[in-house]
């Protein structure tokens, strides 16, 4: 289920719920990670997809980061291909580091021949080259865990991504925007849509973060808090 998130009338989680969220699905109710995951990656996908074929586009550019929102962007990378499109990853940090669920996606996305370009120095990225002939970008380099101030090399990276003025669609929340305040960390990706799952996040009730998330839907992971 995808729902269009209302600023006025609908409720919202804070970083923390969210965290407390996720683990009462897995640790209380048996829910592996894996499975959550597939599910925010599948619902991304359906906005994301029905997004790219109203533009008429082909090429998609995700980039990823190695923790869970990366993950996310390994499954979505799936879904693109399986439904016929090019698309191709741009990993920003080492894949030494990817773990746990976001592993196993990182792994499939492989076995199934995504194009993976690594690059273990995020500094290294040219966003503005990597992603000049795509039709649609996907940003999933940090979700809602994030907290503090992007680093300057992932600063850069968000900066030329916006310089493009390319759609894109932020994955949980757009990297660089924090989850309970809505402000940028000192800048933050603006995206035409963010798909963010479970429930909308409290930043977002703040007008100004509009000019980052675009619109807002909340995509169901199989469970409802």
């Amino acid at each position: 289920m995808i729902k269009k998130f209302d600023r006025q009338k609908d409720s919202v989680m804070t970083r923390r719920e969210v965290c407390d969220f996720d683990a009462y699905a897995i640790n209380t109710l048996g829910i592996p990670g894996v499975t959550l995951m597939e599910n925010a990656g599948r619902g991304c996908s359906e906005i994301a997809i029905a997004e790219l074929k109203k533009r008429g586009g082909s090429r998609v550019c995700i980039f990823c980061g190695t923790g869970n929102n990366g993950g996310d962007g390994f499954v979505i990378a799936r879904h693109f291909k399986t439904a016929g499109f090019d698309v191709f990853v741009v990993l920003c940090g080492p894949a030494a580091k990817i773990k746990g669920d976001a592993l196993v996606n990182y792994k499939i996305a492989e076995k199934m021949k995504i194009e993976i370009m690594e690059f273990a120095e995020p500094d290294k990225i040219n966003s503005g080259k990597l992603a000049a002939d795509c039709d649609l970008i996907i940003d999933a380099i940090f979700g809602t865990g994030f907290a503090g101030k992007l680093k300057p090399e992932f600063a850069k990276i968000v900066d030329s991504i916006n310089a493009l003025n390319k759609p894109v669609i932020a994955v949980d929340i757009p990297s660089g925007l924090d989850c309970d305040e809505g402000k940028p960390l000192p800048t933050a990706i603006k995206a035409i849509t963010t798909v963010t799952f479970v429930a909308a996040k409290k930043g977002f009730q703040s007008i100004s973060s509009a000019e980052y998330t675009g619109d807002v839907y909340v995509a169901s992971i199989g469970i409802e808090p």
